[in-house]
C-alpha cells in the first residue's frame, strides 16, 4: 500500500457499530441521556455535541484498521509538526495543500537544493502532562512512523520518508530531515495524519520488548500535546474530550473554542438527522444526500455542502479481462451512460460533475481529476461498439458494494437500462463489503463502480497510486508504459510549467485509454447548528474540532 485510501461507504454497519446500536440506541434516547450527563458540567455553548455512524475504535491514528473517525480525534489530541492552511473553493472553505504552516514548528525552512527541511520548534510547546516537546520527542516519533509496523510507514512513503536515518537532531528544539532527491509531497506528508508527535518518554515508558513502540498502550491512551485531552473513551461508542488549557496554537495563538467535545455514535442515519434537527446534535457530516437536502430545504440548519475536491466516484473496467481489454468496448460504455439523470439519482445532484465537458484539442489542464468531455450519445457509443467487434453487444455483471446502495443501486439501474440500447445486457450484482473486497485484490471482477480518496490530491499522486502497478488500488489493472514514465517523471519535476505539461499529457492519455470513467466527486454535506462557525473540509474528510466556534 503506497497511499491512504477509504472506500467505505456511508451506511455500512460495522461490528463496533452493532454493539453501538444495541447500548446506545435500544430505545432511540439514549443519546439524549448520555448527553445529559457529567460532561454538561460546562454550559451549552462550550460544549460542542458531534454525532457520527461511524466509530472511534482506537486513540493512536497510526493503528492498523483505525476509522476516519479516529483520525478526527487524533488531530484534536495529537500536534504534528505542521499542519494545511485553507482557501476557498467555490465559496466554501476546505484545506490547502499547498499552504503548510507550522503547527509544533513555529517555523521551518527548506534548502535550495529541497533535500533538507530544517524545523524549529516552538519553545513554550508542552505535553498534556507538562514536559516540554523536544527534537528528542520528534526524533522518536518520526522513526516510529517509518520503522513500527502501522499506518504510517506506507504514507510518509509516498514523499520519500522511508528511515530513521532521514531525521537529525540539531539541539533542543531544531530538527533536521534529509531526502535522497527533492520530493514535492515530503512537507505535506508530515500534516497528515500520521505524523503524530509522541511524548516519547512516556511512551517508552509503555513499552515492552514485544512491543518496542508501545503501541498496545497508544491503542487507548494519549501522549500528545495537542488542543484536547480525553476524559473518557469508550471504543465503538464515545468519546469525550476536555480541552487542553495550555495550548495557544489556534489562528492568533488562540485556544481551541470549546472547553469540551462529545463525539458519539448513532448508527442509523435518521435517527442523527432528528438529533441534529432537534438541537440535541450541534453537527453531523455523515447524513443520506436525501436527509441532507431536506434539512437544507427546512432553511433552520447551516448546511455546508462542500465537493470532495480530493475524492473521485467512479466506473472502473478491469482492462486485462475481456471484452474490457479493448478501449472501444470501454469508449462505448462510456457514451452510453445517461450522466445527468446517473448523478440526480444518486447524489440528487449534491456534488461536481465530472462529466460534459468540452475539449478542443487534448485535456485544457494538467489537475486530476477533470471534466471529461463526455455525454450520453449512443450513436457514437453503438459506432465503437462495432469497432471493437461486437455489433449485437455482449453480456455483462456490474458490481457494487451492498453499503452503496443508497447511491448506487439507483444509478446501476440506470446504467442497465441504457446499455441495454447498445445490446449490452447487464445483471447487477450487489456484493457484500468483505466479498467485493477479496475480488477487487484478486482483480476478478470486469466492471464495478467505486470510490477513491487521496489525502494529497496531486496530479501525479492520483496517477501513481491508482494507475500504475499490480496493486490493489490500480481497479483498472492498467499497465501503460507511457501513463507509468509520465507518472513517475512528474512526481519529482519541480519546474511548475513542465508539471503541468506532464499533467495535461497524462490527462488526454487518459481519455484515450479510458480505463475508467469519472464520475463525479461527492459532497460531503456538513449539517450544524446556524451558531457554528469554522468548518473546513479536511483532508481527511473528518470535522477538525479545533476549526470550528460557536458565535
Amino acid at each position: 500500500m503506497t497511499m491512504h485510501f477509504d472506500r467505505r461507504p456511508t451506511g455500512r454497519m460495522y461490528p463496533e457499530q452493532r454493539r453501538a446500536r444495541l447500548g446506545l440506541l435500544a430505545a432511540g434516547a439514549a443519546l439524549v441521556v448520555v448527553l445529559s450527563g457529567p460532561a454538561f458540567a460546562q454550559t451549552r455553548a462550550e460544549t460542542l455535541r458531534y454525532v457520527t455512524g461511524a466509530v472511534v475504535n482506537t486513540l493512536d491514528p497510526t493503528t492498523p484498521g483505525s476509522t476516519r473517525e479516529a483520525f478526527a480525534v487524533s488531530l484534536s489530541t495529537y500536534d504534528r509538526l505542521v499542519s494545511f492552511g485553507r482557501k476557498q473553493l467555490n465559496g466554501k472553505w476546505v484545506f490547502d495543500l499547498d499552504n503548510i504552516r507550522g503547527e509544533l514548528a513555529e517555523r521551518f525552512e527548506v534548502s535550495a537544493d529541497r533535500q533538507k527541511i530544517t524545523f524549529h520548534l516552538r519553545k513554550d510547546a508542552t505535553f498534556h502532562d507538562g514536559t516540554p516537546v523536544t527534537a528528542e520527542d520528534v526524533k522518536w516519533s518520526l522513526d516510529r512512523a517509518v520503522s513500527a509496523k502501522s499506518l504510517a510507514s506506507a504514507q510518509l512513503l509516498t514523499g520519500s520518508l522511508t528511515s530513521p536515518d532521514q531525521f537529525k537532531i540539531i539541539d533542543t528544539h531544531t530538527v533536521e530531515v534529509t531526502l535522497p532527491k527533492p520530493d514535492k509531497l515530503a512537507l505535506p506528508n508530515l500534516a497528515t495524519v500520521y505524523p503524530v508527535i509522541f511524548n516519547s518518554k512516556l511512551v517508552k515508558s509503555k513499552a515492552t520488548a514485544d512491543d518496542p513502540w508501545g503501541q498496545n498502550w497508544t491503542k487507548e491512551n494519549t501522549a500528545g500535546s495537542g488542543a484536547y485531552t480525553i476524559e473518557s473513551f469508550k471504543p465503538g461508542e464515545q468519546v469525550i474530550l476536555r480541552r487542553n488549557e495550555a495550548w495557544k496554537r489556534g489562528p492568533g495563538n488562540a485556544q481551541a473554542h470549546f472547553k469540551r467535545l462529545i463525539n458519539q455514535t448513532v448508527p442509523e442515519a435518521a435517527t442523527r438527522a432528528n438529533l441534529v434537527e432537534r438541537g440535541d446534535a450541534d453537527i453531523v457530516i455523515d447524513l443520506q444526500a436525501t436527509d441532507a437536502a431536506s434539512l437544507e430545504g427546512k432553511g433552520k440548519l447551516k448546511v455546508i455542502s462542500t465537493p470532495q475536491y480530493n475524492a473521485i466516484t467512479f466506473i472502473s473496467f478491469n482492462n486485462q479481462i475481456p471484452p474490457f481489454d479493448n478501449a472501444d468496448v470501454r469508449k462505448a460504455i462510456a457514451y452510453a451512460l445517461p450522466y445527468e439523470d446517473m448523478f440526480k439519482a444518486a447524489l440528487f445532484g449534491r456534488g461536481a460533475p465530472l462529466y460534459g465537458a468540452t475539449w478542443a484539442a487534448g485535456a485544457p489542464t494538467g489537475t486530476f481529476p477533470i471534466p471529461q468531455p463526455l455525454k450520453l450519445d449512443l450513436a457514437k457509443a453503438k459506432e465503437h461498439l462495432t469497432k471493437a467487434g461486437f455489433p449485437n453487444g455482449f453480456a455483462t455483471s456490474f458490481s457494487f458494494n451492498v453499503g452503496q446502495a443508497g447511491t448506487a443501486e439507483p444509478m446501476s439501474a440506470l446504467i442497465k437500462e441504457s446499455l441495454a440500447k447498445i445490446g449490452i445486457a447487464v445483471d447487477i450484482q450487489k456484493l457484500p463489503d468483505a466479498q467485493m473486497s477479496t475480488l477487487i485484490n484478486e482483480k476478478k471482477l470486469p466492471f464495478f463502480t467505486e470510490g477513491i480518496v487521496a489525502w494529497l490530491p496531486s496530479m501525479d499522486y492520483f496517477y501513481r497510486n491508482f494507475y500504475i502497478g499490480n496493486i490493489r488500488w490500480n481497479y483498472s489493472s492498467l499497465n501503460d508504459p507511457q501513463i507509468t514514465d509520465m507518472a513517475q517523471a512528474a512526481r519529482f519535476e519541480p519546474d511548475a510549467a513542465k508539471y503541468e505539461e506532464f499533467g495535461r499529457k497524462l490527462n488526454t492519455r487518459h481519455f484515450e485509454l479510458m480505463p475508467q470513467i469519472p464520475l463525479w466527486q461527492p459532497s460531503q454535506d456538513a449539517v450544524m447548528a446556524p451558531s457554528l462557525e469554522g468548518y473546513t473540509y479536511q483532508f481527511h474528510r473528518q470535522v477538525d474540532f479545533r476549526d470550528v466556534s460557536r458565535k
